[in-house]
């Protein structure tokens, strides 16, 4: 038998919970009671509330990579990163969150997680986009993930009512006119 649909139902409930409070104070009884299952679920499958978490931000770093891995062009990238935290909200909430959190009890977890995507980035950078002269591929990566998850939870919080390819449309102009 599978631990995935549980698994599964854990993330789901956790992702829950840290869109209206936050990862931090959040407890195991309240991500089991939030899941509707026995506490001992929680531990079986991840140990702790940290082994979940940092289940659930590899989880969703393959979710995210598996999206950027088909992307041929920048105008793509961006929309696969913009889909992906529409359909994320609270993901990219808690990267966002943790990323630059000190201490963080997931710090490793996210170095190994940001490389991951940002890696994953400059490849697909470096097969489909012209940098301008003078910028290394490992700035346009950082570059792009951070800005692209930036608007995405500005955008998702402050103008909903916009259409996510007026959003990517902005930031590709954005970027086209920092070149200028």
């Amino acid at each position: 038998m599978s631990r995935e649909p549980t698994r599964q139902k854990l993330f789901t409930a956790t992702l829950r919970l840290i869109g209206t409070r936050g990862v931090v104070g959040l407890t195991v009884d309240e991500i089991a009671a939030e899941a509707g299952v026995a506490k001992g679920t929680v531990y079986y499958n991840f140990g702790s509330k940290d082994g979940l978490i940092d289940a659930l931000l590899r989880h969703g770093v393959d979710l995210l990579a598996a999206r950027l891995e088909g992307a041929a062009s920048v105008e793509r990238l961006v929309d696969e990163l913009l889909g992906f935290y529409a359909a994320y909200p609270t993901f990219a909430q808690l990267l966002v969150s943790e990323l630059w959190r000190t201490p963080s009890q997931w710090r490793a977890t996210l170095a190994l997680l940001r490389e991951r995507v940002t890696g994953l980035l400059r490849a697909r950078l470096q097969e489909v986009a012209v940098l301008p002269a003078g910028v290394r591929v490992e700035t346009a990566a950082s570059a792009l993930f951070g800005t692209v998850l930036v608007v995405a939870l500005d955008w998702q919080v402050f103008s909903p009512e916009r259409s996510g390819e007026d959003v990517r449309d902005d930031i590709l102009a954005l970027m086209e006119g920092l070149r200028a």
